[in-house]
């Protein structure tokens, strides 16, 4: 874990009258010099906290400008991927692909596991029956292949899928709640009955998908109709506009 701290001592000057370019004995009696502002950044991996205290110090008020702008700068640069996705190693267990098959004990839709469900690179291509109404809450699934397979009454909720390929996956009244799609391979999956709340669809490929009477909230809707891959009878069935 690397822990970057900053620390920057900043003096806001409050003017008051005019202040020529160059400051002189005059000038500097119409500056008053607010308290000091103490900046103490601190980040670590997915998070970043910043602590603001006020200390008086009248001397240092001519850095302000330059402090305040490398404060910023520092708070920017200190995590620049805090959004990426950061996944666990490949497991290495030997059987992980077959978990696919016996899935979680407890947990569903909170998302909550016994042991981490790592299905990543696993092939499930046309299987037809041991992944049938499976709880698979927050499987790790990234570049899988499920082409074909039946995964009707699956529980997939929280699950991370990117890059995955579902080619014509039967999802038939699965739940498939905030499920990460990005850059999935859906083409021809079936989702009808199925809870798609909260799932992100980004870059996906969604041609010829039926959605059949599918479960999903208005804003995941349009952010779903923003996909051009949609065919229009796919569009017409969400009510795409």
């Amino acid at each position: 874990m690397v822990m970057t701290i900053y620390s920057f001592h900043c003096a806001f000057p409050s003017i008051v009258g005019n202040l020529n370019p160059r400051l002189n004995s005059s000038s500097i009696s119409s500056v008053r010099f607010q308290p000091t502002r103490i900046i103490a950044c601190c980040s670590s991996g997915d998070s970043a906290k910043e602590e603001v205290t006020e200390n008086c110090s009248p001397i240092n008020g001519i850095r302000n400008v330059a402090c305040g702008l490398f404060a910023v700068w520092a708070v920017s640069t200190s995590s620049p991927v805090l959004a990426a996705q950061r996944l666990p190693p490949l497991s290495t267990d030997p059987d992980r692909c077959e978990r696919a098959f016996v899935g979680n004990t407890i947990g569903q839709a909170n998302g909550v596991y016994d042991k981490a469900i790592d299905l990543r690179f696993c092939s499930y291509t046309d299987e037809k029956t041991k992944l049938k109404g499976k709880s698979l809450a927050a499987a790790l699934m990234s570049e899988a292949n499920f082409d074909g397979a039946d995964m009707t009454e699956v529980v997939m909720s929280k699950a991370y899928a990117a890059a995955a390929s579902f080619k014509g996956t039967d999802f038939t009244n699965a739940v498939l709640d905030r499920v990460n799609f990005q850059k999935a391979n859906l083409k021809g999956a079936v989702f009808k009955n199925t809870v798609l709340s909260g799932s992100v669809f980004d870059d996906a490929q969604m041609e010829d998908v039926v959605f059949e009477d599918t479960i999903i909230g208005y804003i995941d809707l349009q952010k779903l109709c923003l996909n051009t891959s949609i065919t229009a009878d796919g569009r017409a069935e969400l009510g795409c506009r």
